[in-house]
């Protein structure tokens, strides 16, 4: 191992172990999150089928009709706006949807922009000013159970990513119908060009609406892999995610389970259709791991996907950081420039 991947992945565990309050939640199947009883006598069998039937329906599984009661207001902080999820989950908390708004006076063109697991309120804000100085209006999302949405008592490690299979299932499914809500209200607001910009669970969400969604013109993913499962299953970042699942379910079943919330079960669903994607990994990224990013870029340039690739010699956590930030901060806003505006 070179010096400077020593130095990376150094400073990647560094910042991982710094963090502080990761709780290690119970395992559990979830099938009432998922239209199932909670008791099933074979929540395997139940899981596969809901599976195989979500990817192949998937048009209506994601299907987000327009917020009927958005609300636009003026805080402190600037324009927020807010709505009813589509996707209701048990906490009344998470299912009214913020977002804050950051316009461009005569744009027509918008980026919504999602942020990382237990990102907080003020998270991608840097991202939202350079979208803003290049003449695009971005939107900058809530994701379910984050900041404003917050069950009482969990500040991080939330529901979006854990143990419940099925209540991450749900998750992930509302926040993907969350995304294109708001893309109907930009519509609504006389926005004609539509991007999306996404980093690590965000990226997955975007990448996945994005193919849900014609409106979508071009979208920006920062961390790239294959299925929702290995990332959990190898990450570093989520180990504490799946070390109560490995004695219930197995590697090539928790792929397969939450196979429904996977970029890589929909990439055929981008070929012939105009839409851009530009995609920037880490070398040296621990939580997605560079073998399942390279299985992605594979089968998305083989299937002849309009995608543009940027690998930097760096990892999760230090994508955040200089000079790999700016460097990627420089290629997605000029990207989401150049085929928005």
């Amino acid at each position: 191992m070179r010096y400077f991947e020593q130095m990376i992945r150094r400073y990647e565990h560094g910042r991982w172990s710094a963090e502080e309050n990761r709780r290690q939640r119970v395992f559990a199947w979830g099938l009432e999150h998922i239209g199932g009883p909670a008791n099933h006598p074979d929540p395997r069998a139940f899981l596969e089928r809901f599976a195989e039937e979500s990817v192949a329906s998937s048009e209506s599984w994601f299907a987000a009709s327009p917020p009927e009661d958005a609300r636009l207001e003026e805080e402190s902080g600037g324009k927020v706006l807010s709505f009813t999820s589509a996707v209701r989950s048990p906490w009344e908390e998470n299912n009214r949807v913020w977002a804050r708004y950051f316009p461009v006076p005569g744009s027509r063109a918008a980026v919504v922009v999602l942020a990382q697991w237990n990102a907080g309120w003020d998270a991608q804000m840097g991202v939202c000013r350079v979208v803003n100085r290049l003449g695009l209006s971005a939107l900058k999302l809530s994701l379910p159970y984050h900041d404003r949405r917050a069950v009482e008592g969990i500040d991080r490690d939330n529901f979006l990513v854990g143990p419940n299979i099925g209540l991450t299932l749900q998750a992930n499914r509302q926040a993907v119908t969350d995304v294109r809500r708001c893309l109907r209200w930009l519509e609504r607001q006389g926005y004609r060009r539509l991007g999306l910009l996404g980093a690590s669970i965000g990226s997955a969400i975007a990448c996945i609406t994005t193919a849900h969604d014609r409106a979508v013109r071009a979208g920006a993913y920062l961390h790239v892999s294959t299925y929702f499962g290995e990332v959990v299953r190898t990450g570093m970042t989520t180990m504490h995610v799946w070390d109560p699942m490995r004695a219930h379910v197995s590697a090539e079943e928790i792929r397969r389970f939450w196979s429904a919330i996977s970029p890589y079960s929909y990439l055929h669903r981008f070929s012939g259709s105009g839409q851009k994607l530009l995609m920037i990994s880490g070398r040296y990224d621990p939580t997605f791991w560079p073998e399942f990013t390279e299985e992605m870029f594979s089968r998305i340039t083989n299937d002849g996907v309009d995608v543009e690739i940027l690998r930097l010699p760096c990892g999760h956590y230090s994508l955040d950081r200089p000079p790999f930030s700016v460097i990627a901060g420089l290629r997605f806003g000029f990207f989401l420039r150049d085929r928005l505006i």
